[in-house]
């Protein structure tokens, strides 16, 4: 119409509008325009929903306002059987979405937050499930620590072996801060029992996070209880991290490692790649960040065990061997997530890899290291010792062992197998001595520590007669050979 005022005839304004001519004309003939011609559209067919809707279902949304349609449905089928159909699901769908939009009760309202640089980091555990990864061949259960800046979105990433524990929180946290370089002024978490656990005034764990905090100058904060969009920021960046290091796993061809250093130092460097691409977002950062403190605070728990006359220690369930010379010590243990350190008085004397209790039975940390200077004294104690499965470092042990103990007679399998820890112990050569029993089994002879000494621990040849002559000490006499100067004239 307005074309037309313009001056356009017909079927030029009706082709730049978009419509036919017919349409133009008509409109063009109309008293008012089509959307105020518009009648409401009447029901077409019978309302499946007539005496059902008003009457029972709407009490049930007043009473449960997230009630789902099926649960609503199943509920009518019951007490009115045969009234509706599944083929009405879809209408009851609608008619509870309008409802809800309608006449429904308030809906929780999620504001946006700004984060100004240096501000804000989180912190959490995430899982995961579906990485496969294996270590040395064996699966690797695990967690993953994810630090994160809320800003710049610079992360650090920790492997967890364990649940999610003090340790493995203050441990993450402070390994991030120091590769940072500075301190944000809050650190936010979901509601961890790691960090607000408070079980008893003598609980270490209990004031150990705050405390952390304090020493690095950050305000601890935490979601309100089941709102977990409140850490929807790191949750979030879980997602990207772990769909980036699914993608890297794939693309390195192996998800096998070596050990767990090998995993760690693979992640790590995937997400330096990662925060590379941040640099300047991360300068801002730190730019308004505090200074880190001039040492770093405990990010362990303490225990204090006495060695055994078994020459073992009792750690969080877990029993693990030490050198026999620590029997009737008394150890101060610095529990951290992958290791124990243990101190005899201010002095470190020992670090041990820390071990998770099973589910069902003991568990055990045997070196055979420790105990094999007694052992040797006192092989048969071998075949009954409840550190027994321990002392098979390597699948080749336990197999040399079987048939040693199927083909000679108990003492002298005992002696046999004994022996062979202690050449392994004596000479640091487990890995060659798994390489000669490897090799002794496969060709179907019988282990023999002789035959084993003289493979991995031939002794040494006999050293060569070496003549040295002495100097004659006259030639230096030369040296002191008297010898004119020219005179000096005395001014």
């Amino acid at each position: 119409m307005e074309r037309r005022q313009q001056g356009d005839i017909q079927v030029l304004a009706a082709s730049r509008a978009g419509i036919s001519e017919r349409s133009a004309r008509r409109i063009g003939a109309a008293a008012s325009l089509p959307s105020q011609c518009r009648k409401a559209r009447g029901r077409t067919r019978e309302d499946p929903l007539a005496g059902v809707w008003e009457e029972i279902v709407v009490p049930m949304l007043r009473q449960v306002p997230m009630l789902r349609a099926t649960s609503v449905m199943e509920e009518l089928d019951r007490e009115y059987p045969g009234r509706l159909h599944e083929r009405h699901l879809r209408t009851l769908q609608r008619r509870i979405a309008t409802w809800r939009a309608t006449e429904g009760p308030e809906r929780e309202v999620i504001f946006r937050q700004e984060h100004p640089p240096g501000h804000q980091s989180l912190c959490d555990f995430t899982e995961p499930a579906d990485f496969d990864v294996t270590i040395a061949g064996l699966p690797f259960d695990h967690l993953l620590f994810h630090f994160w800046l809320a800003f710049s979105g610079w992360q650090y990433v920790k492997v967890i072996e364990g649940g999610e524990s003090f340790t493995a929180l203050t441990e993450g946290m402070q390994e991030a801060l120091w590769q940072l370089g500075g301190a944000p002024a809050t650190n936010r978490t979901d509601r961890l029992s790691a960090a607000y656990r408070n079980l008893s005034p003598h609980d270490d764990a209990a004031a150990g996070y705050q405390a952390f905090c304090d020493h690095y100058g950050i305000e601890p904060t935490r979601n309100n209880a089941g709102i977990s969009h409140e850490n929807g920021s790191v949750e979030a960046a879980h997602g990207h991290l772990k769909r980036s290091l699914r993608e890297g796993l794939a693309l390195r061809g192996s998800r096998d490692f070596v050990d767990v250093a090998a995993y760690q130092a693979f992640i790590s460097e995937h997400v330096a790649r990662r925060n590379a691409r941040r640099r300047g977002e991360v300068a801002l950062e730190l730019a308004q960040m505090k200074p880190l403190p001039a040492f770093k605070t405990t990010d362990f728990s303490l225990a204090t065990v006495t060695v055994t006359r078994t020459s073992t220690i009792a750690v969080r369930d877990v029993l693990y061997t030490v050198p026999s010379r620590l029997i009737g010590s008394r150890l101060r243990v610095h529990i951290y997530d992958g290791r124990l350190v243990c101190y005899l008085g201010n002095s470190q004397v020992l670090t041990l890899p820390r071990r998770r209790r099973k589910a069902h039975g003991p568990t055990h940390v045997v070196d055979y290291r420790h105990i094999i200077g007694s052992l040797v004294k006192k092989p048969q104690a071998f075949r009954r010792s409840v550190l027994r499965d321990g002392m098979f470092p390597r699948e080749v042990f336990r197999r040399a062992w079987d048939i040693l103990d199927a083909t000679l007679d108990p003492r002298r399998a005992c002696r046999v197998y004994v022996g062979l820890l202690h050449l392994a112990a004596t000479h640091a050569c487990e890995a060659l001595l798994a390489d000669h029993l490897e090799a002794v089994l496969a060709a179907g002879d019988l282990p023999d520590v002789e035959v084993a000494r003289a493979a991995v621990a031939p002794p040494p040849s006999a050293s060569p007669d070496v003549s040295i002559k002495q100097t004659d000490l006259t030639i230096y006499d030369s040296l002191f050979q008297h010898q004119e100067t020219p005179d000096v004239q005395a001014f």
